[in-house]
């Protein structure tokens, strides 16, 4: 699928989501739950919400990509999401952290560590200062925002994928996507989308929607970053402010053409 990377293979892609529907399983914060199971469908995948240790790691076995997301974390939401991690590592699945407020407090930043040092993650999506936290550098985090940002940390983001083995994206002005060697940059999206809650979060759903058609996985996570980023840029040219935002974004996510894709994309890559 992505033997020449641009455009045209992350339109294809964009198709090949609807087509084959991958169910993605959340494990995910309760502020974001709804607008990221509404992000799941409107790209055409199959959301599952199911975060009780009770049958998270029997569902994250029917899953195409499972979605750990710490932003409410509590002791026995990290069990369930250690569960259902190996149940997806033991089948292959692709595992897509992100890592809310990492850095911010005790409890959060143990969370990541515990999630990293125990399950094989694929791909981890957050802002600057939540992977410079994963990355060992602390203070860019307050609360669940950051404070840095990411153009001058690029070699630093490189680095942990290229030391953890984990696909690594960066939202910002600029995305950034690297494994580590090679990256892809998407120009795309607007500030509108970091003044609305969930907004990242549907950013890591993204990702795990494409990560689930089994493609490389750094061309799965641009192609998902890109295709929620322009949806988000066309969808404040139709809304009067963050109210409106929200239902317009999904509609221009569910609707996005192929052509539409072609024609908005900004995108850099040393592939």
């Amino acid at each position: 699928m992505y033997s020449s990377f641009n455009g045209k293979a992350i339109a294809a892609a964009s198709t090949m989501v609807r087509s084959e529907h991958p169910m993605i399983h959340h494990i995910t914060n309760s502020v974001v739950t709804n607008f990221t199971a509404n992000i799941t469908l409107a790209m055409g995948a199959a959301p599952v919400m199911a975060p009780s240790i009770a049958e998270s790691a029997q569902m994250a076995g029917f899953a195409g990509a499972l979605v750990l997301n710490i932003g409410t974390i509590s002791p026995h939401l990290l069990e369930s999401m250690l569960a259902a991690g190996k149940a997806a590592n033991e089948k292959g699945i692709p595992v897509v952290l992100d890592p809310v407020g990492a850095g911010a407090t005790e409890l959060r930043t143990n969370a990541v560590k515990a999630i990293l040092d125990r399950l094989t993650v694929s791909a981890v999506r957050g802002n600057a200062g939540e992977i410079l936290s994963l990355a060992g550098t602390s203070g860019a985090v307050r609360g669940v925002d950051s404070l840095a940002t990411g153009e001058k940390h690029y070699d630093l983001f490189s680095e942990f994928a290229l030391k953890t083995g984990i696909v690594t994206a960066v939202s910002g002005e600029t995305d950034f996507i690297t494994d580590g060697t090679k990256w892809i940059k998407i120009h795309n999206g607007h500030p509108m989308m970091a003044v609305v809650t969930g907004t990242g979060c549907g950013a890591t759903t993204a990702v795990a929607c494409f990560a689930a058609l089994g493609a490389p996985l750094l061309q799965s996570a641009a192609s998902g970053i890109a295709c929620y980023n322009i949806a988000g840029e066309i969808a404040v040219e139709y809304s009067r402010g963050p109210g409106s935002f929200v239902p317009e974004f999904i509609d221009q996510l569910a609707s996005l053409k192929e052509e539409t894709i072609l024609n908005m994309l900004r995108m850099e890559t040393n592939l």
